[in-house]
């Protein structure tokens, strides 16, 4: 039986989660990995602060230094989120040649390259599959399973809460901000919502994923983002009328060096696999030119579920020898042999209040036309106030190509309400 000491950098709810598990399963991640762990220090902010288990009080400690410098404790996991300090007391980890397991997105999309090259220099692991999707093991499915495939399109609901806002929005016709104030009250959202819904915390998550499955690097800075902060029910209601779904998608795709990288609303067919993700969940469908399409799905978020992941993480690195590490060059730019392209091509979904009189169709037919952009759906509804509802989804078009031709339309014949992109078909 190996046994291995380790430290705690922070104890919030996913740390007494993975404090609970350790304890709780104990006896069976001893029988099943021949591994015991023992937690020797935690830090924490404030000592006196209750904590749902019951952590000894000698454990913890408000000195970073106890954890990361204690030549005892061969293993960090990290909990604190955030940037800073916890990339910094990460670094400082790896630099003593400890492993660090983490579950924090926001440090390792950001500060990747300067954690691995610590973890590089001083032989140190470094383990996150926690930082994406909770439970799910996208990260070690990609990183693993999945190296005889050239992964060509991976596409993800990657967040709970803007998942399970945008599901209750559709599946009950309610307002954004109705949704947001239940979910901030049932704890599902935070009391400052941002990070969740204007697409930070999914383009972090895809700069990592995104990085994994095309074997370079695509830093944060080069995702494309967009939240769900304007989506509108009534979009929501008209796109079920014409069979689409609506989504905050990660989208990543490579065609041979060109690569796209977004998070967005997105319609996507109702008999796509995604489609049925619903509440909290998260789910990543991929397409390898080998295992072809794959969806991956379950329980994204929550202490439980990423303390499982956590644990995955720590048994993991126990099992190996010498660490492993991604093989592309990282570092804080894009992959000197990619080019990262903001004319993506999918379909369009667009609504517009049109003026109830004769030509006004044609004119925006046109429009669309001069950029080469044909229309595959249309639905009209009765005016009112001698505007008519005009909702069109486009054939499969170029981004810079739908903006030019929404631009060119005659604000007196008709304006553009909203527009969402369309994937899936």
């Amino acid at each position: 039986m190996r046994k291995i000491t380790v430290g705690f950098l922070g104890c919030g709810n996913i740390g007494c989660g993975v404090w609970k598990l350790l304890h709780e399963f104990e006896k069976d991640l001893q029988h099943r990995s021949q591994v015991a762990f023992e937690v020797k220090k935690i830090l924490v902010r404030d000592i006196s602060k209750k904590r749902d288990e019951m952590i000894p009080a000698h454990l913890l400690t408000t000195e970073p230094k106890d954890v990361t410098d204690d030549p005892g404790i061969e293993m960090i996991v990290e909990f604190m989120g955030g940037e800073e300090p916890a990339t910094r007391y990460m670094l400082r980890a790896l630099q003593m040649g400890k492993t660090v397991v983490t579950a924090n997105k926001m440090a390792l999309a950001l500060n990747w390259h300067l954690l691995q090259e610590a973890a590089q220099k001083h032989n140190a692991g470094l383990y996150y599959e926690a930082a994406v999707c909770g439970a799910i093991p996208i990260i070690r499915t990609t990183i693993d399973s999945l190296q005889a495939n050239r992964i060509e399109t991976m596409m993800g609901i990657i967040n709970g809460t803007t998942n399970y806002i945008l599901t209750r929005m559709s599946q009950e016709g309610s307002a954004y901000e109705d949704v947001l104030r239940d979910a901030q009250r049932l704890g599902l959202a935070e009391p400052d919502p941002t990070s969740d819904v204007e697409g930070y915390d999914a383009a972090y998550k895809l700069s990592i994923l995104s990085s994994l499955a095309f074997h370079a690097r695509v830093p944060f800075d080069v995702v494309y983002r967009q939240g769900i902060s304007q989506v509108d029910a009534k979009d929501i209601a008209f796109g079920k009328e014409l069979g689409y779904t609506l989504k905050l998608l990660a989208i990543a795709k490579r065609e041979e060096n060109v690569i796209d990288a977004r998070v967005h609303p997105t319609f996507i067919p109702h008999e796509h696999p995604l489609s049925s993700v619903n509440g909290s969940f998260n789910a990543v469908f991929l397409h390898g030119h080998a295992c072809q399409d794959m969806m991956l799905f379950g329980c994204g978020a929550g202490s439980a579920p990423t303390a499982s992941a956590v644990v995955s993480d720590m048994l993991y690195a126990a099992s190996r020898e010498t660490p492993r590490h991604p093989t592309f060059r990282n570092t804080n730019a894009l992959a000197e042999n990619l080019e990262v392209t903001n004319d993506w091509h999918c379909s369009f979904y667009v609504r517009l209040s049109a003026s109830d009189r004769p030509g006004v169709l044609a004119h925006i037919t046109a429009c669309l036309g001069n950029e080469g952009i044909s229309i595959r759906n249309l639905m009209q509804r009765d005016a009112v106030d001698g505007h008519a509802q005009i909702v069109l989804i486009t054939h499969n078009a170029g981004e810079c190509a739908i903006h030019k031709a929404l631009e060119a339309i005659d604000p007196n014949e008709a304006k553009v309400e909203s527009m969402i992109r369309v994937e899936g078909k």
